[in-house]
């Protein structure tokens, strides 16, 4: 971004607006950065080399934090989980803790840890699973070689295992560009999955969501090295949209990381933007964090257009 660009803090307050925290609902729950794929969007820059994962010590802090505050939803996610060990334990120990799960999966992931799954299904876990696009071309020139029928192999799957059957087992599927622009509206581009997944391969799913990638990490790089970065970024800026700040995920949302930190949001993490108040999943207490939540100009891909949650 130029010099002369405001930031997100200034646009804010140029529209008379502060992010500061509300009510928290949702603990978002990230178990590391160790992925069986390395995305050419990731924000976290997961992969294959990584080794930060969560260990058992700080995921008896998550449960312990899950049992003494009443979240509505719990939402697992990484780097892949289904590759951190006693992930199984985890997801046992959090089900009966809040009364929405959701768990983030890449599907390869999974298909390679097909175990999980019963306990996924048997827990109630609604899954998000990434799925850039019905091209196959375009998802293995983000996600790597063989990734698009892996993960139609994975879909058929969970259709049979009973997710997107209407028997209470949501399948979300979650879309987002492959290159420096924004994403399509996500309800023509939710109808335009549905038809085209069912019609060349049998799978179905409950919604699409459709979200701007973030300028950050791997993405953030790659913008740099094709020389987008301040072209992707003026274009997230032109689109603020002061009406969605006040539905921000980061307002009632705690994101703790694979070591316990505490952040308003995954993308903060990636950003290294700690919250501003309690700083380990070992101190959070209902009521907490308040105050006003950390922001870099990553902000703007949230509220870009119709925004990001």
């Amino acid at each position: 971004m130029s010099q002369a660009s405001p930031s997100f803090l200034q646009t804010l307050r140029a529209h008379g607006l502060e992010l500061c925290k509300a009510a928290v609902n949702t603990l978002q729950v990230n178990t590391g950065y160790l992925c069986n794929l390395a995305c050419r969007h990731c924000h976290l820059e997961a992969g294959p080399s990584r080794s930060e994962v969560m260990s058992r010590s700080t995921m008896a802090d998550v449960v312990a934090c899950a049992r003494r505050i009443p979240f509505e939803t719990v939402d697992v996610t990484g780097g892949a989980p289904e590759m951190v060990p006693d992930i199984g334990a985890l997801l046992g120990e959090l089900a009966p803790l809040a009364p929405r799960r959701m768990f983030r999966t890449n599907l390869v992931a999974l298909r390679e840890n097909m175990g999980l799954l019963d306990t996924l299904a048997s827990g109630g876990w609604n899954l998000a699973a990434s799925l850039p696009a019905v091209s196959g071309s375009q998802v293995e020139a983000m996600r790597g070689h063989g990734v698009f029928e892996a993960s139609l192999d994975m879909l058929r799957a969970l259709n049979e295992a009973g997710y997107a059957s209407g028997d209470g087992l949501e399948l979300h599927l979650v879309a987002n560009p492959a290159g420096a622009f924004l994403p399509p509206a996500q309800e023509a581009a939710q109808k335009h999955f549905q038809r085209e997944l069912l019609r060349r391969h049998g799978v179905r799913f409950n919604s699409l969501f459709v979200f701007a990638n973030m300028p950050l990490g791997r993405f953030k790089s790659w913008l740099e090295r094709s020389g987008n970065l301040e072209g992707y970024t003026r274009s997230l800026r032109e689109r603020f949209n002061p009406a969605v700040v006040p539905g921000l995920m980061c307002r009632t949302l705690v994101s703790v990381a694979w070591d316990g930190t505490l952040y308003d949001c995954d993308f903060n993490q990636a950003a290294q933007l700690p919250s501003s108040s309690v700083r380990h999943i070992s101190e959070l207490a209902a009521g907490q964090p308040g105050g006003d939540i950390p922001t870099g100009d990553h902000c703007f891909a949230c509220t870009a257009g119709s925004g990001f949650t």
